[in-house]
């Protein structure tokens, strides 16, 4: 049979172990060996933090007289970002009253586009039908007015054949 604990293990047997308490010499062994871990990686912090101090203190030190300008304009440049982006809420508020009050106008204007293409598609329709009557033609030609008639195209060549 198995134990839970998984099949090589078997309970102990005999007496249960006490566990055992450390010594007053090595409580303080271990003491002593924190407080100098402790000390080592303080100083190593100290270390790093000084070394970041200095590249950052070197870095600003040497930062080109340009980029010093630009670091000094960029209070100025954002103040002129939000007056631009006021002015253009402001245009964006007045185009959409503006288009509001002209909505009414544009759909009249769709309403008429629609009727003059009809009455435009009936013209060419009437014009194409007078062209067919008899005589229309000669017609035009006396008294001077002809309807533009598209230019046609010219032929195309024939393939020559090879002998």
């Amino acid at each position: 049979m198995t134990t839970p604990k998984g099949p090589g293990r078997q309970p102990p047997r005999g007496k249960p172990q006490t566990p055992r308490v450390p010594t007053p010499g090595e409580i303080l062994a271990a003491a002593q060996a924190a407080v100098v871990a402790a000390q080592a990686a303080a100083g190593d912090a100290l270390d790093s933090a000084q070394s970041t101090a200095t590249q950052a203190f070197d870095t600003a030190v040497r930062l080109p007289p340009a980029s010093m300008q630009l670091a000094a304009q960029l209070p100025d440049l954002i103040g002129n970002l939000t007056t631009a982006v006021e002015r253009l809420n402001s245009t964006i508020d007045r185009l959409d009253r503006t288009l509001t009050l002209a909505e009414p106008a544009l759909v009249a204007y769709d309403k008429l586009l629609t009727r003059l293409e009809s009455i435009s598609a009936a013209g060419e329709d009437l014009i194409s039908r007078l062209d067919k009557l008899p005589g229309a033609s000669l017609l035009g030609r006396l008294t001077g007015i002809t309807r533009e008639q598209p230019e046609p195209e010219p032929p195309h060549p024939r393939p020559r054949r090879i002998k």
